[in-house]
């Protein structure tokens, strides 16, 4: 009787019931997230006073420490809190950071205000550092794995998630911009503080829905240690010595989250030196206890998690140049719009933080077409339940990213000699006679490219690591973005010193003497060179392999 009513709260908890809660708090965080980093360059320089290559850093700093913070929130979730608790409490530091905001700019004395300023935006960076990790791995939870039509509802789930933190982003960049600049920054602040208090007490109405993570057992890197000292302690044995077989069973202390899964990993062929951690040798077999070393003897279970989180690392580095390329969204196309003719009529001028909103409204209209039209009309041909895997379509956006830096160079060449014509060199606060619907084709490709690349990054990342290291899966995904954003600093510091040597620096405060076109130029060819060892990559990447526990039958089918 038992039994039948936790199957039954089972069924009634999860699914869309109860994701689309958890999609509300997302949709609210990146509201505010969005709504702040789109316009942060113009805070930065016009009220703060910063040069426009010092904005640019600081601007790629922040967004790096923010993405790098999820590592550790990861860690915690699946090793000591679980997701939720991580989600709730990371929520309300990052609230609190947010409180920090119209407080910096209204309340606290001018001489202290770019420091307090900082110090709230690091503040909802630890926040930050728990829930980007946690929370959509929480609504993928709410999908099983052993039921056919949830499985397929979390393929689509990906898709509609990300449509809709591109929904609230776009809302942001609209209509925030138009507050910050037309009324005042403290009031735009104090609407993005608002908005996370509303997500957080809508994520509270839904817990009687939610489906919950087992309790975390301990650290999930300890399997992944316990795994790479037994192979280093058997380095000498191979798999055709005598030996009395491989280690198929999962320890009961190590196996209380594995116990609920449906499936095991198959073994694979990759990183075979892996492999003799699973060897049963004479020490092993002859150990007086029934429970096994786990420092000495791991299941094969254990060993292909390690090969999992092995397998992603090529593909994370060579993800590193297209999010270097995104961080340009926030910098200098920003400046480079400011500078061109953006208005409408006699009296309305576009903001030029606004354009970002054409970003979300070619996701907003991609996304349905992909996952209605393209996804159904492709499985057709290819029998997989996305259409296409999730690396082939990185691949796709990794291409479009490439292209459309080559754009970018070729527009602000166009804007150089529009500014050169009309006698603008000197002239830095001069419009540039140059219709700002130039820029169109540029953030265009930046949606497209992230309908394929961003979508797919997050799939892959919580579909290919271990199911109780899915939270360091996802602060692995987003930890890219950060790295990306610390590259792309390391370019434009790079580029300033070696075009400063040389006499003429490229990227200086006047866009029309600068050469922006160039520093373009240079991120294209990186991304060129990225994209290469990524197909590289990508063509030998082996997908995640399960067997049938139930039956123990090797029928490996991949993931």
């Amino acid at each position: 009787m038992a039994d039948s009513t936790a199957l039954i709260t089972r069924r009634t908890r999860g699914g869309w019931n109860a994701a689309i809660f958890i999609i509300v708090v997302e949709m609210t965080e990146r509201f505010a997230f969005y709504g702040l980093a789109s316009n942060l360059l113009t805070f930065l320089t016009n009220e703060l006073g910063q040069s426009t290559a010092t904005a640019a850093k600081q601007i790629n700093t922040w967004i790096g420490v923010s993405c790098m913070f999820p590592i550790l929130g990861g860690f915690l979730a699946d090793s000591i809190l679980g997701r939720f608790k991580t989600v709730l409490l990371s929520s309300f530091i990052y609230l609190f950071g947010m409180v920090m905001l119209p407080l910096s700019v209204t309340v606290v004395a001018r001489r202290m205000r770019e420091k307090a300023f900082f110090m709230a935006l690091y503040v909802m960076a630890v926040g930050e550092g728990g829930h980007k990790p946690c929370v959509m791995t929480f609504a993928a939870d709410q999908f099983g794995e052993s039921n056919a039509e949830e499985k397929a509802a979390k393929t689509s789930f990906f898709n509609y998630w990300y449509l809709a933190i591109v929904l609230s982003s776009s809302i942001a960049v609209l209509a925030l911009i138009f507050i910050q600049e037309r009324v005042s920054w403290s009031i735009g602040f104090s609407i993005i503080a608002g908005s996370v208090g509303i997500g957080i007490t809508i994520f509270l109405i839904g817990i009687p829905k939610y489906r919950k993570q087992a309790v975390p057992v301990g650290s999930p890197l300890t399997r992944v240690a316990q795994v790479i000292v037994a192979a280093l302690k058997k380095w000498r044995l191979s798999s055709t010595s005598h030996h009395y077989g491989l280690c198929y069973d999962e320890d009961e202390s190590e196996s209380t989250n594995a116990s609920k899964m449906v499936y095991l990993l198959a073994r694979t062929n990759q990183f075979r030196f892996l492999d003799k951690a699973t060897i049963i040798d004479e020490i092993d077999h002859n150990t007086s206890t029934k429970k096994r070393n786990p420092w000495r003897l791991c299941s094969v279970n254990q060993v292909e998690e390690v090969k999992l989180i092995l397998r992603l690392i090529p593909i994370w580095i060579s993800l590193i140049m297209f999010c270097a390329t995104l961080a340009q969204l926030n910098t200098f196309f920003l400046k480079q719009g400011s500078m061109m003719n953006r208005t409408i009529g006699d009296h309305f001028t576009i903001p030029p933080a606004a354009f970002q909103s054409i970003v979300g409204v070619t996701i907003l209209i991609l996304i349905p077409l992909y996952d209605r039209v393209f996804v159904p009309m492709v499985r057709k041909i290819t029998n997989h339940h996305s259409g296409i895997t999730s690396l082939q379509r990185i691949g796709v956006g990794l291409f479009v990213a490439t292209f459309n830096m080559m754009i970018c160079g070729l527009v602000e060449a166009k804007r150089l000699r529009v500014a050169r014509d009309h006698g603008l060199i000197d002239s830095p606060k001069e419009v540039v006679p140059m219709s700002s619907l130039w820029l169109l084709p540029q953030y265009i490709l930046v949606g497209i490219g992230d309908v394929f690349t961003i979508v797919g990054m997050q799939e892959l990342f919580y579909d290919q690591m271990p199911e109780t290291m899915r939270s360091i899966g996802a602060a692995i995904f987003i930890s890219v973005v950060g790295v990306g954003s610390f590259v792309s600093t390391g370019i434009i510091s790079t580029v300033q010193t070696i075009s400063k040597s040389h006499g003429e620096e490229w990227l200086v405060n006047n866009l029309n003497k600068a050469h922006l076109d160039y520093f373009y130029w240079v991120i294209a060819s990186l991304n060129a060179v990225s994209l290469c060892f990524y197909l590289f990559i990508a063509n030998r990447f082996v997908y995640k392999k399960l067997q049938d526990k139930a039956n123990d039958v090797e029928g490996e089918r991949e993931v």
